[in-house]
């Protein structure tokens, strides 16, 4: 990892390298879609041919093979899991379940006026994709993190995809319910979902983790299927004073091995500690081949002048994942996508079991929206009474309004039915 000092001789340096982060949420996909858009117009147009074809190209689909994973695969699998690894997906699933219920919106009305009520309510999404990708490792935490909340929700109808389903990600399936899974993955899974083919139906939204090229697809179906976000590498950054240099390390490799390109940061005022980790960093990564070279491309450490320039900073990377001191640090984070508190919240435990789900803003994103949540399967629909008398009180500031606005019609809508 870089050691940057923020002051003295290394601040050019060190701003340079600050201004490089912050851009990181602009990185495109242009160098992938060309061959995305393909894709995503073939599918629009030959359907099944199209995502057979590429799903046999791509997602290493065999001949014979059924792009619909039955329940009885999915049953093999889970009766096949060790009993520990159910175990804990069954942990896993409630505290997913038991947080998304948590986090579910209310239904509420007031009373602005007298004879006037406006409230909302809440109504879940019709159909959702999610993606759960098959790639270097297999993923059943993801397609509990994107289910569950989902099922939460009250969505009719959920659809997963994920290319080489792993045997750990179809038992996780069958725990939570699962009844559309289809064995197809990257542009071509997306191209399914959003416009629909006889096989698979097309769904409201798409939610997910994925490569560059599912992003792309993402980015591209957006104009007429709703996203969750563009997902980009794993991002960590510890923000710490007096954390042990152990277990700052252990999180910054444990996240860099995701991903070759995932970015890990710390950011801390205290000169020694941020020495420590580095010699840490680099005896832990040192077997570690996809946690090295991500340490090795994008691993930073920030030395600041103060504490306050390090909280500063943190806030300007907007990380997706966060670890801080202690609770108290609670009060200066404004950008995160989830924030881990103290020496015993290894980000691990978000990417698994605590119950916050792990598909997080990526890419400076968290300026602007938490992670996944039970939030994303819901609309929250507003609703406007009135009585004749709330009407006849608040209708003349409406007319008002209206008139000013030159907008006679409206004016006039409100007037007819006061009389």
């Amino acid at each position: 990892m870089k050691l940057v000092k923020t002051f003295g001789r290394g601040r050019v340096a060190a701003d340079a390298l600050i201004e490089s982060l912050e851009r990181r949420g602009l990185v495109t996909t242009s160098r992938v879609e060309p061959l995305v858009r393909k894709i995503l117009s073939a599918v629009r147009k030959s359907g099944d041919r199209a995502l057979l074809k590429y799903a046999t190209e791509l997602d290493g689909l065999t001949t014979g093979e059924r792009l619909l994973v039955s329940r009885e695969e999915m049953k093999s699998a889970w009766d096949s899991t060790a009993p520990k690894l159910q175990a804990a997906m069954m942990v896993a699933r409630g505290n997913i379940l038991a947080f998304a219920e948590a986090q579910l919106p209310p239904e509420w009305n007031i009373s602005p006026a007298a004879g006037v009520k406006t409230g909302q309510i809440v109504r879940p999404l019709g159909s959702v994709g999610c993606y759960v990708p098959g790639g270097r490792y297999p993923l059943p935490s993801t397609l509990l993190m994107t289910v569950t909340p989902a099922q939460v929700a009250g969505v009719e109808r959920i659809v997963v995809c994920s290319p080489k389903p792993a045997k750990e990600t179809m038992a996780a399936a069958w725990l939570a319910g699962v009844t559309e899974f289809y064995r197809v993955g990257g542009a071509q899974a997306i191209g399914a979902l959003a416009y629909g083919t006889a096989t698979i139906g097309r769904v409201d939204k798409i939610v997910g983790p994925g490569n560059l090229y599912v992003t792309a697809a993402k980015m591209l179906v957006s104009s007429e299927c709703g996203i969750d976000m563009p997902a980009g590498p794993t991002e960590i950054v510890v923000t710490s004073e007096t954390g042990k240099a152990a277990g700052i390390a252990a999180d910054l490799v444990a996240q860099a091995e995701h991903d070759p390109e995932a970015l890990a940061v710390f950011i801390t005022s205290n000169e020694a500690l941020a020495k420590a980790v580095s010699l840490e960093v680099k005896a832990r990564a040192k077997n570690n081949t996809i946690a090295k070279q991500a340490l090795a491309a994008q691993g930073c450490i920030f030395v600041t002048a103060t504490v306050q320039e390090a909280h500063q900073l943190t806030n300007r990377l907007a990380p997706e994942h966060l670890s801080i001191d202690t609770s108290a640090d609670l009060k200066w984070v404004r950008n995160a996508g989830s924030v881990f508190v103290g020496e015993y919240a290894p980000q691990s435990m978000g990417d698994y079991i605590s119950g916050p789900n792990h598909v997080l803003p990526t890419g400076r994103a968290g300026r602007v929206r938490g992670g996944l949540s039970v939030l994303d399967f819901v609309k929250v629909i507003t609703v406007q009474q009135y009585t004749h008398t709330g009407l006849r009180q608040l209708g003349p500031h409406a007319i008002t309004l209206a008139e000013a606005e030159g907008l006679k019609g409206h004016a006039k809508s409100v007037q007819v039915k006061m009389k």
